[in-house]
């Protein structure tokens, strides 16, 4: 699967683009805030059904317009695919493949899987568990939509048990026999995702270390663990002990939505004890184990790969590295931004990577430089 190009109107700084690519590596280079970006969550859009950044879709359309429209153009298995994720202020988000829009936009996830690593990847590491579960969710999902309704199902049993804290408090009363009606429901799917994240992990961690080491070249530890309260209770008892405190403060305290990765480095802590680099690192070393994890599971698909920033917080040896990895370990069609064209422009030649390279000024995209060679393994 590739993107062979992309169409916008009024999506963020652009007010009209349209962009060919090539099968291999397709790099935009420009100053910050020129649009670089903007593509790659364009594509993003069009994979998963939202922005990477802003999970507002009226807050991406150009200043003053009315809309935007995204629209892709695929070759999968010899075939050309059409997709279209268009957004009308004060409407609901239209979500087409080849014309025909989608009931669900869960029924889309997955089917064109996509992996993308960005400078707002470092959430990850100093945020809270809210981005790793959402980490979690992403990948599994792609793979999996099983998962994902079980998800939807849990999220809405879970938001309606919470709305019930808030009646017993306002009424003065309460009543047990609704309260369990919404926690089989909690039990029922999240013990089925709780299972799901954990067959994940154990799969995920020699992948991930695997690429920390390639990157770094070094000897350092780090290790991934998967933190849950149903690691040491059932889901029924996590939610019995926590009635009390459920109750005092309005909210469920417990479950699945409140589960964690913690990131370790040689024993530590990698949020305290890690420098920048070897946070990046980790960073990409996770993400690079993403791509292989949903390549192999997804077998039909090879995901697209977007890299933003690619400098960021990386010297040079690590780029090259990084570079080496996609050349040699079947990446796929990968999309690319960086501040400066020659850099780029002389890895690429040394390491013998077909590419295409555009500048990227002001809402303009433009094809300066392209050595089409032959797609990558």
């Amino acid at each position: 699967m590739f993107l062979k190009s992309l169409s916008l109107i009024n999506f963020k700084n652009y007010a009209e683009a349209r962009v060919e690519f090539g099968p291999a590596i397709n790099c935009f280079a420009g100053d910050n805030g020129s649009g670089k970006t903007n593509l790659l969550d364009a594509i993003h859009y069009l994979s998963l059904c939202k922005s990477y950044f802003n999970p507002v879709d009226s807050q991406n359309i150009k200043h003053d317009s009315p809309f935007f429209l995204i629209q892709g153009l695929y070759s999968r298995e010899e075939k050309e695919e059409n997709l279209s994720c268009g957004v009308k202020r004060g409407q609901k988000k239209v979500f087409k493949r080849n014309q025909k829009e989608y009931e669900r936009l869960a029924d889309h996830i997955g089917a064109f899987p996509l992996v993308m690593i960005s400078p707002a990847d470092s959430e990850l590491i100093e945020g809270g568990s809210e981005s790793r579960r959402r980490f979690l969710d992403s990948v599994i999902s792609q793979y999996d939509r099983r998962y994902l309704d079980l998800l939807i199902r849990y999220n809405r049993a879970l938001s309606q048990r919470n709305a019930l804290f808030k009646r017993f408090h306002e009424s003065g009363q309460f009543d047990k026999s609704a309260l369990d009606v919404w926690n089989m429901q909690l039990v029922a799917h999240g013990t089925q995702i709780f299972e799901e994240r954990k067959r994940f992990i154990d799969k995920f961690i020699p992948i991930f270390q695997k690429f920390y080491t390639e990157i770094t070249g070094s000897r350092e530890t780090v290790e991934l663990a998967y933190d849950s309260d149903l690691l040491s209770a059932t889901f029924e008892e996590v939610l019995e002990k926590a009635l009390p405190r459920d109750r005092a403060v309005l909210h469920s305290t417990a479950g699945i939505h409140r589960d964690d990765l913690d990131f370790r480095m040689n024993g530590y802590s990698l949020k305290k004890t890690g420098s920048q680099g070897q946070q990046k690192s980790f960073l990409l070393a996770l993400k690079l184990a993403q791509f292989e994890f949903l390549r192999d599971a997804v077998s039909a698909e090879t995901p697209l790969l977007l890299l933003d920033d690619i400098h960021d917080k990386l010297d040079e040896y690590r780029v090259k590295k990084l570079l080496q990895l996609i050349r040699e370990a079947r990446f796929g069609q990968v999309f690319i931004t960086d501040t400066h064209t020659q850099r780029l422009s002389a890895v690429f030649s040394e390491l013998q990577l077909g590419y295409r390279l555009f500048q990227v000024e002001k809402g303009m995209v433009n094809l300066v430089e392209s050595d089409d060679l032959q797609p990558l393994p």
